[in-house]
């Protein structure tokens, strides 16, 4: 059994927020907290230790009460430069992975990764939701082994980007969720306001 202190969390919120205006998505205001805030509180019982990677309005990240790490790689490299920055300061075996702007995510995610991460000897484990009998991969819900850091750094220094790509060159676990809906994220302003009617 992986123990939930050997496991670290890392809300991404380092985006751009093109879609939403370019407004900074992890601190819209969501049933009167930031976005972010509602990721946090959730990923918090189920993890050791907690960190946000987001590389603007810092000050007003810390507020939420964890530790702030920008981006190392430029120009906002997206997903996989949030994992890097979660596997850089990484002080435990697991990092998982959660975006900012899905507050309703499952709150038994971490332990089923890590039962599947462990059961099939995987060092990777990403959510996977079906959507009309097509499994659809949430690989941003992702729990990875710290040693991965190494790999990482090698493929993105290489100039690549994407996550699929380089969750390919290990051994990954996909764990299926029944209820897509928790998977909802909020990308645009209308998917905001659509999701103040969840839950």
């Amino acid at each position: 059994m992986i123990g939930i202190e050997e496991i670290t969390g890392v809300v991404l919120a380092g985006g751009r927020g093109s879609r939403m205006g370019g407004a900074d998505k992890g601190l819209q205001n969501h049933r009167g907290m930031p976005l972010a805030l509602h990721a946090l509180m959730r990923l918090s019982p189920q993890v050791g230790a907690m960190m946000v990677n987001a590389n603007r309005n810092l000050a007003a990240y810390e507020s939420l009460g964890a530790p702030v790490w920008p981006d190392t790689l430029p120009d906002h490299a997206g997903p996989l430069a949030g994992f890097l920055t979660g596997l850089e300061h990484c002080g435990t075996d697991y990092l998982v992975t959660v975006p900012c702007d899905t507050p309703d995510f499952p709150t038994d995610l971490v332990a089923r990764l890590a039962q599947s991460l462990q059961a099939q000897d995987a060092e990777i484990a990403m959510a996977c939701t079906l959507q009309g009998g097509v499994r659809q991969v949430q690989p941003v819900f992702c729990l990875m082994r710290a040693e991965l850091r190494e790999s990482l750094v090698r493929f993105t220094q290489g100039g690549q980007r994407k996550i699929d790509r380089w969750t390919a060159l290990h051994r990954c676990a996909l764990v299926e969720f029944d209820d897509a809906q928790a998977f909802f994220n909020a990308n645009t302003p209308a998917e905001l306001q659509q999701l103040q009617g969840h839950g």
